[in-house]
């Protein structure tokens, strides 16, 4: 997810914008002309939505931001404000776009009415669209907010109590319709879930990489120089090689290329290991900059500037 502070560029904040609107009208689009004529429910509260849209007149948009905005406040209390401006813009967005395609203007247009196309192109669609939203910084259902929150006095973590949630939404959506209805959900959700991590996380998500090699110091100056990308140096000693260099940096995976190439240039018997980073904590710094004098450490692993 991508924060602002009052420092944060005026392009930034514009982008992030343009994340969230088009992020909102591509989810909403998927719901209306993908999944909801094949009667297939997302979760969360836009699930419990469409349910109640099925069963009376009320208009999805708005039964969807009535549902949410309540939700959001009560969770959103304890994050930023900034947050609560974005996904209150994002939901905004989001209702307009589904009164939109729900109106008479769109009706009768469908892209699809084979059950399983709805499933795997509307998931990827709505994924889509809702890592747009994440990764500029908003949400689009309340039930993550509330989820937080939740965790927080229990023992069950943010993923655990959402996918409760919708458990509950899809067994309902099964009962009230029909039981192919519920399970073309449940695999929807699982998409939607894999592509929104992606989008929102995916080619940023971060690389850990841990090279021995007898030639640290000249590949911490090429992995800074090429990627800008500073490194630590520890000392390590092998069973049968002896001495050796253990460098390691945490880089992203579109820079991973880059690095196998460094590696073979400067030591082609270099061993590297390339592990996920599912966080990051602290400053991870990053520069386009040449290289002058990289931050490492010394040998027993104390950070020098």
């Amino acid at each position: 997810m991508t924060n602002t502070t009052p420092n944060t560029p005026i392009t930034h904040r514009i982008m992030q914008y343009i994340m969230l609107i088009g992020g909102s009208i591509l989810a909403a689009f998927a719901l209306e002309k993908i999944l909801i004529p094949a009667t297939i429910m997302d979760g969360g509260m836009v699930g419990v939505a469409m349910i109640i849209s099925r069963l009376t007149p009320l208009p999805l948009g708005i039964l969807t931001i009535l549902l949410n905005l309540p939700l959001v406040w009560i969770g959103g209390r304890k994050l930023e404000r900034s947050f609560l401006i974005r996904t209150f813009a994002a939901m905004g967005a989001f209702s307009l776009a589904l009164s939109l395609f729900g109106s008479e203007m769109y009706e009768g247009f469908t892209l699809t009415e084979d059950k399983l196309l709805a499933t795997v192109f509307g998931g990827l669609l709505l994924g889509f669209g809702v890592g747009l939203v994440l990764h500029g910084g908003g949400c689009l259902d309340g039930t993550e907010a509330v989820a937080i929150l939740v965790s927080k006095r229990t023992t069950f973590s943010v993923g655990q109590i959402v996918l409760f949630c919708n458990v509950i939404i899809y067994l309902t959506a099964g009962i009230l319709f029909n039981l192919d209805s519920a399970l073309y959900s449940l695999l929807t959700y699982i998409i939607v879930s894999k592509v929104e991590d992606f989008v929102n996380t995916g080619m940023q998500q971060g690389k850990a990489v841990m090279i021995i090699t007898n030639q640290g110091e000249q590949i911490a100056k090429d992995i800074y120089k090429t990627l800008g990308r500073t490194v630590t140096i520890l000392s390590g000693t092998g069973l049968v090689s002896g001495s050796k260099d253990v460098l390691y940096c945490v880089i992203t995976r579109i820079e991973l290329s880059t690095m196998r190439k460094i590696i073979e240039k400067d030591d082609y018997s270099a061993f590297m290991s390339v592990s996920d980073v599912s966080e990051i904590v602290g400053k991870h710094i990053k520069s386009h900059a040449a290289f002058e004098k990289p931050e490492t450490s010394d040998k027993n692993g104390t950070a020098n500037p």
